[in-house]
């Protein structure tokens, strides 16, 4: 494993190329784990303007690592939860649309390849990255649905399960003998509920979006040399405003 990485935030359609890189280590790891039906396993989202991605890669950008997608609402498609879980419980439509008027998204396809396993960059590295740039985006919460192993990490940076959906949060997916959980980060610009250490790290990342840090891994006895690079070009923070949307499509 390289000890030198980057960590670079982008809309999808402005790196169709690494979309596709990232389409395919993620296909991989699922088809690894025996899993082959998720809703947004395909690379349909790589030519949504409503879609965001963090990989992890290696300086030169020959090799990824792993990484996750933010999905905003959009007014057009549903969020990944909602094709997901919808047919289990309707209930999550009007829970994301509750949230969707002030802007909403979603982090999802989070993986890392077997290289990298238990370094946290398929978990706590790409969550934080990801939950840095919803402030450059406008949005004011994050949905995800995590398995077991990352509710933990998700609740670090002040998410809380959707027991209003599902059995108390929980759903049989992507296939009945594994179990995911909806969790929301209603907080995603204050993370008032963050634990204060992540917090620090997180508010800090925003006023550094570009920097090298070193980072440890929060799973093994590894430091990392991680090159940030998570400013978004050509973005607002209206842009995924419900209203917004609404009001350009009756002009």
């Amino acid at each position: 494993m390289e000890t030198e990485i980057r960590i670079r935030a982008f809309r999808a359609t402005d790196d169709l190329k690494t979309c596709m890189k990232f389409y395919e280590g993620h296909k991989r790891v699922l088809e690894q784990h025996g899993i082959t039906k998720v809703s947004t396993a395909n690379y349909e989202w790589a030519y949504r303007n409503s879609v965001f991605v963090v990989v992890v890669e290696s300086l030169d950008q020959s090799k990824l690592f792993g990484g996750a997608r933010v999905h905003v609402a959009d007014g057009i498609h549903p969020l990944p939860i909602e094709e997901a879980t919808g047919n289990l419980d309707p209930n999550v439509y009007s829970v994301v649309r509750k949230y969707a008027d002030n802007g909403t998204a979603e982090i999802c396809g989070l993986w890392n390849s077997i290289e990298v396993a238990g370094y946290g960059i398929g978990s706590i590295f790409s969550v934080r990255a990801a939950t840095v740039i919803a402030q450059q985006i406008g949005i004011e919460s994050l949905f995800f649905l995590c398995s077991p192993a990352t509710v933990r990490f998700n609740e670090w940076v002040g998410c809380r399960v959707i027991t209003e959906v599902g059995n108390n949060g929980t759903f049989y997916y992507p296939k009945l003998d594994l179990i995911a959980t909806a969790v929301l980060l209603e907080d995603a610009i204050g993370l008032s509920k963050a634990h204060p250490r992540e917090k620090e790290k997180l508010l800090h990342r925003r006023q550094h979006l570009s920097e090298v840090s070193i980072e440890k891994s929060p799973f093994k006895n590894v430091k990392l040399n991680v090159h940030y690079d998570l400013e978004l070009a050509n973005v607002s923070q209206n842009e995924f405003k419900y209203l917004n949307y609404f009001d350009k499509q009756a002009v």
